[in-house]
Protein backbone atom coordinates (compact mmCIF):
# COMPACT_ATOMS: atom_id res chain seq x y z
CA UNK A 1 0.00 0.00 0.00
CA UNK A 2 1.52 3.32 -1.01
CA UNK A 3 -1.25 5.95 -0.93
CA UNK A 4 -2.09 7.70 2.29
CA UNK A 5 -5.58 9.01 2.96
CA UNK A 6 -6.95 10.23 6.23
CA UNK A 7 -10.33 9.84 7.77
CA UNK A 8 -8.94 12.07 10.53
CA UNK A 9 -6.70 15.17 10.50
CA UNK A 10 -3.02 14.68 9.69
CA UNK A 11 -0.68 14.26 12.64
CA UNK A 12 1.10 17.47 13.57
CA UNK A 13 4.71 16.99 14.53
CA UNK A 14 7.70 19.21 15.21
CA UNK A 15 11.11 17.89 14.28
CA UNK A 16 12.58 18.21 17.73
CA UNK A 17 15.16 15.68 18.83
CA UNK A 18 14.41 13.48 21.88
CA UNK A 19 15.99 14.63 25.15
CA UNK A 20 18.11 11.46 25.20
CA UNK A 21 19.98 10.17 22.17
CA UNK A 22 18.61 6.93 20.81
CA UNK A 23 20.61 3.79 21.47
CA UNK A 24 22.61 2.57 18.46
CA UNK A 25 20.44 -0.06 16.83
CA UNK A 26 18.06 -0.67 13.94
CA UNK A 27 14.45 0.34 14.62
CA UNK A 28 11.85 -1.38 12.43
CA UNK A 29 8.87 0.98 12.48
CA UNK A 30 5.30 0.24 11.46
CA UNK A 31 3.69 3.03 9.45
CA UNK A 32 0.00 3.72 8.69
CA UNK A 33 -1.71 1.65 6.00
CA UNK A 34 -4.06 4.47 5.07
CA UNK A 35 -5.16 6.66 7.95
CA UNK A 36 -2.32 8.86 9.15
CA UNK A 37 -3.92 9.02 12.59
CA UNK A 38 -2.72 5.45 13.17
CA UNK A 39 0.96 6.36 13.51
CA UNK A 40 2.11 5.83 17.11
CA UNK A 41 3.88 8.40 19.28
CA UNK A 42 6.69 5.91 19.81
CA UNK A 43 7.24 5.66 16.05
CA UNK A 44 7.13 9.45 15.71
CA UNK A 45 9.73 9.92 18.45
CA UNK A 46 11.97 7.24 16.98
CA UNK A 47 11.83 8.52 13.39
CA UNK A 48 12.61 12.02 14.68
CA UNK A 49 15.62 10.76 16.62
CA UNK A 50 17.44 8.37 14.27
CA UNK A 51 20.37 9.40 12.10
CA UNK A 52 18.99 7.93 8.87
CA UNK A 53 15.75 6.35 7.73
CA UNK A 54 15.93 3.42 5.33
CA UNK A 55 12.73 3.04 3.33
CA UNK A 56 11.22 0.93 0.59
CA UNK A 57 10.53 3.91 -1.68
CA UNK A 58 12.07 7.30 -0.92
CA UNK A 59 9.30 9.16 -2.79
CA UNK A 60 6.40 7.49 -0.96
CA UNK A 61 8.13 7.64 2.40
CA UNK A 62 9.28 11.21 1.82
CA UNK A 63 5.69 12.31 1.23
CA UNK A 64 4.47 10.44 4.31
CA UNK A 65 7.22 11.83 6.54
CA UNK A 66 6.57 15.35 5.27
CA UNK A 67 2.95 15.05 6.43
CA UNK A 68 4.07 14.25 9.96
CA UNK A 69 6.72 16.97 10.01
CA UNK A 70 9.84 14.78 9.96
CA UNK A 71 12.79 15.58 7.71
CA UNK A 72 15.60 13.05 7.73
CA UNK A 73 18.15 11.64 5.33
CA UNK A 74 16.50 8.79 3.44
CA UNK A 75 18.20 5.77 1.90
CA UNK A 76 16.40 3.19 -0.21
CA UNK A 77 16.03 -0.44 0.85
CA UNK A 78 13.86 -2.57 -1.42
CA UNK A 79 13.82 -6.16 -2.65
CA UNK A 80 16.52 -5.48 -5.26
CA UNK A 81 19.10 -3.84 -2.99
CA UNK A 82 18.26 -5.19 0.47
CA UNK A 83 21.57 -7.06 0.75
CA UNK A 84 23.59 -3.88 0.19
CA UNK A 85 21.31 -1.88 2.48
CA UNK A 86 21.75 -4.50 5.22
CA UNK A 87 25.52 -4.06 5.03
CA UNK A 88 25.07 -0.32 5.25
CA UNK A 89 22.84 -0.67 8.36
CA UNK A 90 25.40 -2.91 10.06
CA UNK A 91 28.17 -0.41 9.30
CA UNK A 92 26.17 2.57 10.54
CA UNK A 93 25.02 0.96 13.80
CA UNK A 94 28.49 -0.48 14.46
CA UNK A 95 29.80 3.08 14.43
CA UNK A 96 27.25 4.16 17.04
CA UNK A 97 24.48 5.37 14.76
CA UNK A 98 20.76 4.79 15.02
CA UNK A 99 18.83 3.74 11.91
CA UNK A 100 15.14 3.16 11.21
CA UNK A 101 13.50 1.11 8.50
CA UNK A 102 9.98 1.70 7.18
CA UNK A 103 8.22 -0.04 4.31
CA UNK A 104 5.72 1.75 2.08
CA UNK A 105 2.98 1.02 4.63
CA UNK A 106 2.36 -1.34 7.54
CA UNK A 107 4.83 -3.66 9.23
CA UNK A 108 8.25 -4.21 7.66
CA UNK A 109 9.00 -7.88 6.84
CA UNK A 110 5.29 -8.75 6.37
CA UNK A 111 5.01 -9.10 2.56
CA UNK A 112 7.53 -6.24 2.48
CA UNK A 113 11.34 -6.01 2.61
CA UNK A 114 13.09 -6.17 5.97
CA UNK A 115 13.88 -9.85 6.55
CA UNK A 116 17.45 -9.49 5.29
CA UNK A 117 18.01 -6.50 7.59
CA UNK A 118 16.91 -8.56 10.59
CA UNK A 119 19.15 -11.50 9.59
CA UNK A 120 22.13 -9.18 9.11
CA UNK A 121 21.62 -7.71 12.57
CA UNK A 122 21.47 -11.18 14.14
CA UNK A 123 24.49 -12.43 12.20
CA UNK A 124 26.57 -9.40 13.17
CA UNK A 125 25.45 -9.00 16.77
CA UNK A 126 23.63 -5.73 16.04
CA UNK A 127 20.72 -4.75 18.27
CA UNK A 128 17.35 -4.18 16.62
CA UNK A 129 13.92 -3.27 17.90
CA UNK A 130 10.44 -3.69 16.42
CA UNK A 131 7.92 -0.89 16.91
CA UNK A 132 4.44 -2.36 16.27
CA UNK A 133 1.56 -0.63 14.57
CA UNK A 134 -0.94 -0.95 11.75
CA UNK A 135 -1.36 -4.36 10.11
CA UNK A 136 -3.58 -4.93 7.06
CA UNK A 137 -3.70 -8.71 7.55
CA UNK A 138 -4.85 -8.69 11.19
CA UNK A 139 -7.29 -5.82 10.64
CA UNK A 140 -8.86 -7.63 7.67
CA UNK A 141 -9.13 -10.90 9.61
CA UNK A 142 -11.10 -9.17 12.36
CA UNK A 143 -13.30 -7.26 9.89
CA UNK A 144 -14.15 -10.51 8.07
CA UNK A 145 -16.09 -11.84 11.04
CA UNK A 146 -14.47 -15.26 10.54
CA UNK A 147 -12.80 -17.14 13.44
CA UNK A 148 -9.55 -15.50 14.56
CA UNK A 149 -8.33 -17.99 17.16
CA UNK A 150 -5.89 -19.30 14.53
CA UNK A 151 -4.86 -17.33 11.44
CA UNK A 152 -2.71 -18.45 8.51
CA UNK A 153 -1.07 -15.54 6.68
CA UNK A 154 -0.42 -16.52 3.05
CA UNK A 155 0.55 -13.09 1.74
CA UNK A 156 0.49 -12.70 -2.04
CA UNK A 157 -0.12 -15.95 -3.93
CA UNK A 158 2.86 -16.77 -6.17
CA UNK A 159 2.41 -16.17 -9.88
CA UNK A 160 4.39 -19.27 -10.88
CA UNK A 161 2.04 -22.24 -11.35
CA UNK A 162 3.87 -24.82 -9.25
CA UNK A 163 4.51 -22.56 -6.26
CA UNK A 164 0.95 -21.25 -6.42
CA UNK A 165 -0.46 -24.78 -6.49
CA UNK A 166 1.64 -25.80 -3.50
CA UNK A 167 0.47 -22.82 -1.43
CA UNK A 168 -3.21 -23.22 -2.30
CA UNK A 169 -2.93 -26.92 -1.45
CA UNK A 170 -1.54 -25.91 1.95
CA UNK A 171 -4.43 -23.49 2.48
CA UNK A 172 -6.85 -26.28 1.56
CA UNK A 173 -5.56 -28.54 4.34
CA UNK A 174 -5.29 -26.19 7.30
CA UNK A 175 -8.13 -25.47 9.73
CA UNK A 176 -7.19 -21.86 10.37
CA UNK A 177 -8.68 -18.76 8.77
CA UNK A 178 -6.41 -17.78 5.86
CA UNK A 179 -5.46 -14.27 4.78
CA UNK A 180 -4.38 -13.56 1.20
CA UNK A 181 -3.22 -10.30 -0.39
CA UNK A 182 -4.28 -9.69 -3.98
CA UNK A 183 -4.26 -7.02 -6.66
CA UNK A 184 -7.76 -5.62 -7.28
CA UNK A 185 -7.40 -6.54 -10.96
CA UNK A 186 -7.00 -10.25 -10.11
CA UNK A 187 -9.46 -10.53 -7.21
CA UNK A 188 -12.29 -12.01 -9.28
CA UNK A 189 -10.12 -14.66 -10.95
CA UNK A 190 -8.39 -15.54 -7.67
CA UNK A 191 -11.70 -15.96 -5.85
CA UNK A 192 -12.91 -18.32 -8.59
CA UNK A 193 -9.66 -20.27 -8.41
CA UNK A 194 -9.89 -20.56 -4.63
CA UNK A 195 -13.51 -21.74 -4.85
CA UNK A 196 -12.45 -24.39 -7.36
CA UNK A 197 -9.65 -25.69 -5.14
CA UNK A 198 -10.98 -25.12 -1.61
CA UNK A 199 -14.69 -25.57 -2.19
CA UNK A 200 -17.31 -22.88 -1.68
CA UNK A 201 -16.07 -21.63 1.69
CA UNK A 202 -17.15 -18.50 3.50
CA UNK A 203 -14.89 -15.55 2.83
CA UNK A 204 -14.61 -11.78 2.82
CA UNK A 205 -13.01 -9.19 0.59
CA UNK A 206 -11.73 -6.23 2.59
CA UNK A 207 -10.51 -3.17 0.74
CA UNK A 208 -9.12 0.30 1.47
CA UNK A 209 -8.45 -0.60 5.09
CA UNK A 210 -8.49 2.45 7.43
CA UNK A 211 -9.19 4.78 4.49
CA UNK A 212 -12.30 6.84 3.81
CA UNK A 213 -13.87 4.21 1.57
CA UNK A 214 -13.07 1.12 3.64
CA UNK A 215 -15.41 -1.74 2.75
CA UNK A 216 -15.89 -5.36 3.83
CA UNK A 217 -17.95 -7.65 1.59
CA UNK A 218 -18.75 -11.04 3.11
CA UNK A 219 -20.16 -14.16 1.46
CA UNK A 220 -19.25 -17.46 -0.15
CA UNK A 221 -16.27 -17.67 -2.49
CA UNK A 222 -18.67 -18.28 -5.40
CA UNK A 223 -20.83 -15.23 -4.63
CA UNK A 224 -17.79 -13.01 -4.18
CA UNK A 225 -16.24 -14.32 -7.41
CA UNK A 226 -19.48 -13.51 -9.21
CA UNK A 227 -19.59 -10.02 -7.72
CA UNK A 228 -16.08 -9.15 -8.86
CA UNK A 229 -15.99 -11.13 -12.15
CA UNK A 230 -16.77 -8.13 -14.41
CA UNK A 231 -15.86 -5.13 -12.29
CA UNK A 232 -12.79 -5.31 -10.04
CA UNK A 233 -12.88 -3.65 -6.62
CA UNK A 234 -11.04 -0.38 -6.18
CA UNK A 235 -8.03 -0.02 -3.94
CA UNK A 236 -5.83 -2.41 -2.00
CA UNK A 237 -7.56 -5.72 -1.25
CA UNK A 238 -7.27 -8.51 1.31
CA UNK A 239 -9.11 -11.82 0.91
CA UNK A 240 -9.98 -13.70 4.12
CA UNK A 241 -11.08 -17.36 3.83
CA UNK A 242 -12.59 -19.74 6.38
CA UNK A 243 -10.55 -22.80 7.35
CA UNK A 244 -10.97 -26.42 6.34
CA UNK A 245 -13.83 -28.12 8.19
CA UNK A 246 -13.77 -31.60 6.70
CA UNK A 247 -12.75 -33.09 3.38
CA UNK A 248 -15.40 -33.18 0.68
CA UNK A 249 -14.94 -35.26 -2.46
CA UNK A 250 -14.13 -33.23 -5.54
CA UNK A 251 -16.87 -33.13 -8.15
CA UNK A 252 -16.21 -34.21 -11.73
CA UNK A 253 -16.87 -30.63 -12.81
CA UNK A 254 -14.25 -29.14 -10.50
CA UNK A 255 -11.67 -31.72 -11.62
CA UNK A 256 -12.29 -30.96 -15.28
CA UNK A 257 -12.27 -27.21 -14.72
CA UNK A 258 -8.95 -27.32 -12.90
CA UNK A 259 -7.34 -29.63 -15.47
CA UNK A 260 -8.51 -27.46 -18.36
CA UNK A 261 -7.05 -24.36 -16.74
CA UNK A 262 -3.71 -26.00 -15.97
CA UNK A 263 -3.41 -27.41 -19.49
CA UNK A 264 -4.38 -24.04 -20.99
CA UNK A 265 -1.57 -22.45 -18.97
CA UNK A 266 0.90 -24.72 -20.75
CA UNK A 267 1.37 -27.50 -18.22
CA UNK A 268 2.09 -30.99 -19.52
CA UNK A 269 -0.53 -33.70 -18.98
CA UNK A 270 1.71 -35.28 -16.33
CA UNK A 271 2.27 -32.05 -14.40
CA UNK A 272 -1.38 -30.99 -14.65
CA UNK A 273 -2.51 -34.38 -13.32
CA UNK A 274 0.00 -34.16 -10.47
CA UNK A 275 -1.20 -30.69 -9.46
CA UNK A 276 -4.89 -31.68 -9.71
CA UNK A 277 -4.22 -34.72 -7.57
CA UNK A 278 -2.50 -32.57 -4.95
CA UNK A 279 -5.07 -29.78 -4.92
CA UNK A 280 -8.26 -31.84 -5.13
CA UNK A 281 -7.07 -34.91 -3.24
CA UNK A 282 -7.91 -37.38 -6.01
CA UNK A 283 -5.88 -40.41 -7.20
CA UNK A 284 -3.05 -39.50 -9.58
CA UNK A 285 -4.00 -42.17 -12.11
CA UNK A 286 -7.57 -40.84 -12.21
CA UNK A 287 -6.35 -37.28 -12.78
CA UNK A 288 -3.85 -38.45 -15.42
CA UNK A 289 -6.53 -40.37 -17.32
CA UNK A 290 -8.90 -37.43 -17.34
CA UNK A 291 -6.12 -34.98 -18.33
CA UNK A 292 -5.30 -37.14 -21.34
CA UNK A 293 -8.95 -37.21 -22.35
CA UNK A 294 -9.24 -33.44 -22.11
CA UNK A 295 -5.98 -32.95 -24.04
CA UNK A 296 -7.32 -35.15 -26.85
CA UNK A 297 -10.59 -33.21 -27.23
Amino acid sequence: MNEFETAAPSVERTNEQPSQRLAPKLYLCATPIGNMGDVTKRVLDTLAGVDVIFCEDTRNSGAMLSRIGIRKRLESCHEHNEEAAAARVVELVSRGGAAAYISDAGMPCISDPGERLVRACIENGIDFEVLPGASASLTAAILSGLPTKRIFFAGFLPRENRERAELTAEIKRIRATSVVYESPYRVGATLRELEQILGDRQAAVVREITKLHEETVRGSLSSLAERYSDEPPRGECVIVISGETGAEPASAGSVDELLRRLLAEGMSVKDAAKQASLLLDIPKNEAYKRANEIKAE
